[in-house]
């Protein structure tokens, strides 16, 4: 493939396109389904109070439930990514809507808190696979200059999901005794009505490129030029850029990642998202339990949680805005270090209002750390390999989440309020030395990345 022309690749044509050049519905099923999704990360963790007194267990059992659909999250991750990259990322992204909805409407009905934790697994899968196809998918059919901007607007929908969760919860679970119940029904029934939508998926180009299906790429791009040519009312689009031809899909996908050039930068991303997932985790998860625990109550502490949770828009209206415009790994140093500060501060003074304005900008940051780190961690592999990569990364790095709890109670019951929210801040700031080994690659295609990635380790090497 190497000795084609430029104008032969259909890639070319699709990275000159200055506009988003597909349609509404697929971004409303992208955006909706992974605010659903994103809803249901945290819900739980706004029910463990109640849960522990209605199933007469202790925080610590019913916080496995935490713990258990991280571990879901990573299964999921990794076996649909695999699938992913083997039978297309269209199959892939309805799995895990099916999933997490199948997963929530049964974690709803838990008789106990045996049956809640199982499914909860099921919920993670569900979660893990979105997140890994999403970031993928989204990277894969916008054009380079665009990359950035159309990931966040897809990551906004996720945070929103994210930021409601503690209004509802604020509303639910004090106040009825299957509150909790509910708050996970809500998951269920966007996860329904997102499986009506999803006909709007096209497949990626770029997949089946290098899986040898030319012809139908060359037709899918035909037709996104003619609909960004109607969107833009012109009759010409601009000059085609160059973009190097990338080998095609042989063997299985993860052989890939432990090879040379591409097994440094797993073990490099892996290390971020481990240590960022302890330090997210340890907030998303456990701060309502920290701060019920510190005798702010339940009620008040749920309030805190969603008014500093409008970080979590924040931060994906800024990828919005200047993901394609700052350098994305200079923005993810910049908030990691500045949220990592605030919550610290937290820590050493606690008060109602430091606890909101450290949760502000810890949201913020956790909104750009994890969108800028799917954008970062997805341009370093190639296609065949893609989506697997970052699930193995984000993944994996989730077992840091899945310790978050256990360390939190522990440097809570150790320190108090001050080792809790001094752990989210630390491991935080220890995230960011990974992110800074990565390689910029802002507004550029995905092809000229990897190339020339793989051309500096072969004159290393």
């Amino acid at each position: 493939m190497a000795d084609r022309k430029v104008a032969d690749n259909p890639l070319a044509r699709l990275e000159r396109i200055p506009i988003w050049p597909h349609g509404a519905g697929l971004l409303i099923v992208l955006g909706l389904g992974y605010f659903f999704a994103f809803f249901d990360i945290t819900n739980i963790s706004y029910g463990i109070p109640v849960i522990t007194k209605q199933f007469h267990v202790s925080s610590g059992l019913a916080s496995t439930a935490v713990s258990t659909s991280l571990v879901g999250y990573i299964v999921g991750a990794v076996i649909v990514s695999v699938v992913s990259d083997y039978f297309g990322r269209r199959g892939a992204l309805i799995t895990g809507i099916v999933l997490y909805t199948a997963g929530s409407l049964a974690t709803g009905f838990s008789p106990s808190v045996g049956w809640l934790i199982g499914w909860r697994l099921v919920v993670g899968m569900g979660i893990g696979t979105m997140i890994a196809q999403v970031s993928t998918y989204m990277g894969e059919i916008s054009p380079a200059v665009l990359r950035g901007r159309f990931t966040g607007l897809a990551n906004l929908f996720a945070f929103s999901g994210l930021a409601a969760v503690p209004f509802v919860s604020m509303w639910l679970v004090p106040h009825y005794a299957w509150g909790w119940r509910a708050l996970l029904f809500i998951g269920a029934l966007g996860g329904l009505t997102m499986l009506f939508l999803t006909r709007s998926l096209i497949e990626s180009p770029r997949w089946l490129m290098i899986h040898g299906r030319y012809e139908e790429a060359k037709r899918l791009v035909d037709e996104i030029e003619r609909r960004a040519i109607a969107k833009m009312g012109t009759s010409e689009l601009p000059p085609l850029i160059d973009v190097p031809w990338e080998e095609e899909a042989r063997g299985f996908p993860i052989t890939t990642l432990l090879k040379p050039p591409y097994l440094w930068r797993m073990i490099i991303l892996l290390l971020y998202w481990f240590l960022w997932y302890v330090g997210d985790y340890a907030y998303l998860g456990m701060a309502p339990t920290v701060l019920v625990q510190s005798g702010f109550g339940l009620g008040n502490s749920i309030g805190f949680s969603a008014i500093s949770g409008v970080g979590f828009v924040v931060g994906a209206l800024y990828v919005l805005l200047f993901g394609d415009k700052i350098e994305r790994k200079y923005s993810l140093i910049a908030s990691g270090v500045i949220g990592s500060v605030a919550v610290i501060l937290a820590g050493l003074m606690p008060s109602s209002v430091m606890v909101v304005i450290a949760g502000f900008f810890f949201t913020t940051t956790i909104a750009m750390l994890s969108i800028l780190g799917y954008i970062i961690t997805a341009e370093h592999f190639p296609t065949r390999a893609r989506s697997s990569g970052l699930a193995i990364c984000d993944g994996i790095g989730h077992l840091g989440g899945a310790i978050a709890p256990a360390v939190t109670l522990s440097a809570f019951n150790t320190f108090k309020i001050t080792g809790a929210f001094s752990l989210m801040g630390v491991m935080t700031l220890a995230s960011l030395i990974f992110v800074a080994m990565t390689t910029r690659a802002t507004r550029k295609s995905l092809e000229s990345v990897n190339d020339a990635l793989t051309q500096r380790t072969s004159v290393t090497m």
